[in-house]
Parts: structure tokens; C-alpha cells; sequence
């Protein structure tokens, strides 16, 4: 074979949706830096990765970034790493938080095209001792798409929360 490459295209029939993720701010975040912090975010769903730019000297940082991942089939939660960006050294880990995003998916299968419904709750993951949750998060159609907003407590560090916007997307937007 010559220096020719084939194009390789992923099996859609492996993804059950995409998931629109809105990366909108974080807030009481922990200094890591004499007095402040360089926060960004990681976004982890299955094997893929995705991370915000970078907040000069900021505790409550205001992203508004959004990232699009195909959901897999089997699926776990949305991980998320907020970290420290350091010039000459490692980077700190600022904290980490899941996101379950079964009750969304869910919430879509069941209700179908969402275009054809009036804005309204679809579902709910409620707060519990076992999640990362500030408070109860509700499932929406809004618009004519499924939608959900939470605010996640940072685990395994001192203070921290980031507010997340999750949205459905069928396969064919």
C-alpha cells in the first residue's frame, strides 16, 4: 500500500443521542493560588473528553461554553474535573462532581419529539446523600427541547459548585 489513508467515520447505530452540554459557571470555587485560582473544567462522558478555556484569577468563574458529545449506548455519568491551570507545574485538581444523566435520557425516550410538546416537567433527579447535587434538578420541555439545569457540590475538596445546562438532541439534529 502506498502513503494513501482511509477515512475512518464512527457507527452512528452505537449512539443513542447526543448530549448538549453547558458549561455556565462555577462559584465558592478553592483557591490554588495564594489568594485565587485559574479554574477550567473538564467534561468526561465514555471515552471522550472535552474542557473550557481558562479563567485568569477568577473564584467564580462564568464560562457559558457549550460542548456537544454523542451519548453510547451503555453510558455512564457525565464526569467533571475542575482544575487549576498552572504555567509551571502540574495542574491543580480544584474538585470533581458526576452528573447522572439517566433521568434525562429517560425523559426523552419516553416523551419522544419533544417538539410536539408544550412546555413543561418531564422528570426530576432528585438530591440526595448519594449525589453531587445543590438541590433537587427538574427535567423540562422548553421550546420544544428536553432540557435540564443543575448545580453540582464539588467533591473531595473544600468548597466549590458548577451549574451545568443539559439538553437532548436526537441523533438526526
Amino acid at each position: 500500500m502506498s502513503g494513501c489513508c482511509i477515512r475512518w467515520q464512527a457507527d452512528t447505530r452505537e449512539f443513542i443521542g447526543n448530549l448538549k452540554v453547558k458549561v455556565v459557571s462555577g462559584r465558592n470555587l478553592a483557591v490554588r493560588d495564594m489568594v485565587t485560582s485559574d479554574p477550567y473544567v473538564v467534561l468526561i462522558l465514555g471515552q471522550q473528553k472535552v474542557r473550557t478555556a481558562v479563567v485568569k484569577s477568577n473564584l467564580n468563574p462564568d464560562w457559558n461554553e457549550e460542548f456537544q458529545l454523542p451519548v453510547p449506548q451503555s453510558y455512564g455519568p457525565l464526569k467533571l474535573q475542575v482544575y487549576d491551570y498552572d504555567t509551571f507545574s502540574a495542574d491543580d485538581i480544584m474538585g470533581e462532581a458526576e452528573a447522572d444523566i439517566q433521568p434525562l435520557v429517560t425523559a426523552a425516550m419516553a416523551f419522544g419529539d419533544a417538539e410536539l410538546l408544550s412546555d413543561m416537567q418531564v422528570g426530576r433527579w432528585l438530591k440526595t446523600r448519594d449525589n453531587a447535587l445543590v438541590e433537587d434538578s427538574p427535567i423540562n420541555v422548553v421550546g420544544g427541547t428536553i432540557r435540564q439545569e443543575l448545580s453540582l457540590k464539588l467533591q473531595n475538596v473544600e468548597s466549590g459548585e458548577v451549574t451545568l445546562q443539559l439538553e437532548w438532541l436526537p441523533l438526526d439534529q
